[in-house]
């Protein structure tokens, strides 16, 4: 039997750079979420995109509770949410505004 093809939902994309970028780097200390290369990464989506600011966050998670804080959810706000995610999606929710409803496939609150 032949072994199926594996297709990945995610590749990497190697140019060839990564081993100096990493040397780089570790010799300046600039291993953390912030740093000059994190740095030029926000300012060169700005230019992509057209906009004045961007953040490079370390998880979707981050992501999901930065959009919540911009778009100003508090307590006594009620997000809803798939019930087919990571738990991680909720607790996003969760944080800033007490009240998750959770959205099922047939589309109904449970």
């Amino acid at each position: 039997m032949k072994p199926e093809k594996r297709i990945y939902l995610s590749p990497p994309h190697l140019d060839g750079r990564e081993r100096e970028l990493l040397i780089e780097a570790y010799e300046s200390n600039w291993i953390a979420t912030l740093g000059p290369h994190i740095d030029a990464f926000e300012q060169e989506i700005c230019e992509k995109i057209g906009v004045g600011h961007a953040a490079a966050l370390a998880s979707g998670t981050a992501g999901l509770h930065l959009a919540l804080v911009m778009l100003g959810i508090e307590g006594g706000d009620e997000v809803l949410c798939s019930d087919l995610t990571f738990f991680a999606s909720a607790n996003t929710i969760i944080y800033p505004a007490p009240s998750c409803g959770v959205l099922n496939p047939a589309g109904r609150l449970s």
